[in-house]
């Protein structure tokens, strides 16, 4: 193993337990210290890699934006209909039931902390932005004119629950949010409610009036 690998490792532990301790502990709770005891490495160490405790917030940011977007790719080309996408992302992102009780949505944990940062906020903002846009993509490849507005309530519908599951402690809360977003995504998906009324017309009879009206279901 070269030395280059050696390294590269070594920063990549850095930034995993970086990742690991700002959502159990928050980033202003977290040291230098911490970050090396989890990663098993010297704290001495720590500062070959990033000189400051902002450079390591910036790397834990850039390894949450590539989680994310290799989330998104995964889903993408794992299910061929956008419904089946939304339902797949909520589902994914609910699944992590046990630690959002504890210690709420990585993410939007994340999102929160470097909101209260004077320089995070612009970087929190970008976080949320890579999800909502693709959400509303899928929501408007389902024909939705509401797009926009969907993929703002959608991730705001998970963010919540995140937020009274690790407040009240209750995985039930994520698990029963995330089978009511199935049903609900269900009924936007224009496509399936326009194939459910494909017959265009019926007739109602009264034959003792000389009555035949047709009328349409779409």
């Amino acid at each position: 193993m070269t030395d280059s690998t050696t390294q590269s490792g070594k920063r990549e532990r850095l930034v995993a337990a970086a990742c690991q301790t700002v959502y159990q502990q928050g980033i202003e709770k977290t040291t230098l210290a911490d970050i090396a005891a989890a990663a098993g490495i010297p704290v001495g160490n720590v500062y070959y890699y990033f000189k400051t405790k902002n450079d390591i917030v910036q790397a834990v940011v850039e390894s949450h934006r590539r989680e994310a977007d290799t989330l998104l790719a995964a889903i993408e080309g794992g299910y061929d209909s956008p419904r089946d996408r939304l339902k797949a992302l909520f589902a994914t992102l609910a699944g992590q039931v046990d630690l959002i009780a504890r210690y709420g949505c990585p993410h939007g944990s994340l999102c929160a902390e470097l909101d209260k940062r004077g320089d995070g906020a612009d970087m929190a903002a970008e976080l949320m932005r890579a999800p909502v846009e693709w959400i509303r993509r899928q929501f408007e490849a389902m024909g939705r004119p509401d797009a926009s507005d969907l993929a703002v309530h959608l991730l705001a519908r998970y963010q919540g629950a995140a937020l009274l599951t690790s407040t009240f402690r209750d995985p039930s809360l994520m698990e029963r949010e995330a089978a009511h977003a199935a049903e609900w995504i269900d009924a936007l998906d224009l496509s399936r409610t326009e194939a459910a009324y494909s017959i265009r017309s019926r007739f109602f009879s009264c034959p003792a009036a000389g009555i035949r009206v047709s009328y349409s279901l779409c």
